[in-house]
């Protein structure tokens, strides 16, 4: 028989964004089953305090009845970012090729939405400098929900 080796867990959380409570379900890597260990295997769309690859405590709740998110353990530094896109008609595959050429995953969620992984090596200035191109073409809008410290300094830097 296949061990199992990733769970679904479901994070509950408030989302600046949509300005209300929202469910999310994503997979994670299974550290300790018996602990509630867990490492985050998605990118967040509507981004509690948690990136891709951070570990993270879950606990099986009754109410749920599923594994639910309790508390990030230890974050590797990499960030999640929200992009909307407000130009109507515009195809945002143009800015997911982009990003993906410096080095930033994206996961969309619908025409509109998507979310963006920003690996923790990846100078942060850079892309928030993309987005902030479309931005001030009106084209998209983005927040950083989970942005790292190592992010924050990038910015810092230039």
């Amino acid at each position: 028989m296949e061990q199992e080796t990733h769970k679904k867990i479901l994070f509950r959380y408030y989302s600046d964004l949509l300005e209300d409570t929202v469910v999310e379900t994503m997979w994670a890597e299974i550290i300790d089953l018996e602990k509630g260990i867990f490492k985050l295997d998605n990118i967040p769309f509507f981004g509690p305090l948690i990136a891709t690859d951070d570990i993270f405590y879950a606990e099986y709740d009754e109410d749920e009845e599923t594994l639910v998110y309790r508390k990030t353990i230890e974050s590797f530094g990499n960030s999640i970012l929200q992009v909307v896109i407000l130009e109507k008609g515009f195809d945002k595959e143009i800015i997911r090729e982009e990003l993906k050429s410096i080095n930033c995953e994206s996961e969309g969620l619908n025409e509109t939405l998507f979310a963006v992984e920003v690996l923790y090596d990846t100078d942060y200035s850079i892309v928030k400098n993309l987005l902030s191109q479309y931005e001030l073409q009106e084209i998209i809008e983005f927040a950083e929900p989970c942005l790292s410290e190592k992010h924050r300094t990038d910015l810092l830097k230039n």
